[in-house]
């Protein structure tokens, strides 16, 4: 099996920053691709931002220019800084990975969500 564990969220005043960071642990061969999502409330989750292994990204249009996404493979973490906080971005926020175990079984991995209030 293959687990994540997320943290950084919290409560942050508009314009400020953030960071968050996830962690797989198992079994695992090799990362494909990694990311971040979020849900608001009242809302479906929606894709914040990607990063593939060959570290092409890909950014939700609310969040370019502002949210960084970065991979570590070495340590199975990925990053997500964000800057220039907006109170629209109050989501809870779930990292995936998807890659493969040892043995080659494929994963799709979640965490457990955490939450990211922007507020004055």
């Amino acid at each position: 099996q293959v687990h994540l564990v997320e943290s950084g969220g919290g409560l942050v005043q508009p314009g400020g920053s953030l960071s968050l960071s996830c962690e797989a642990s198992g079994s695992i061969f090799s990362i494909v691709a990694m990311g971040w999502y979020r849900q608001a409330p009242g809302k479906e989750r929606e894709l914040v931002a990607t990063v593939n292994a060959g570290h092409a990204t890909n950014y939700a249009d609310s969040v370019k220019g502002r949210f960084t996404i970065s991979r570590g493979d070495a340590k199975n973490t990925v990053y997500l800084q964000m800057n220039s906080l907006k109170p629209e971005d109050t989501a809870v926020y779930y990292c995936n990975v998807r890659g493969y175990e040892l043995g080659y079984s494929v994963f799709d991995a979640w965490g457990q969500g955490t939450l990211v209030t922007v507020s004055s």
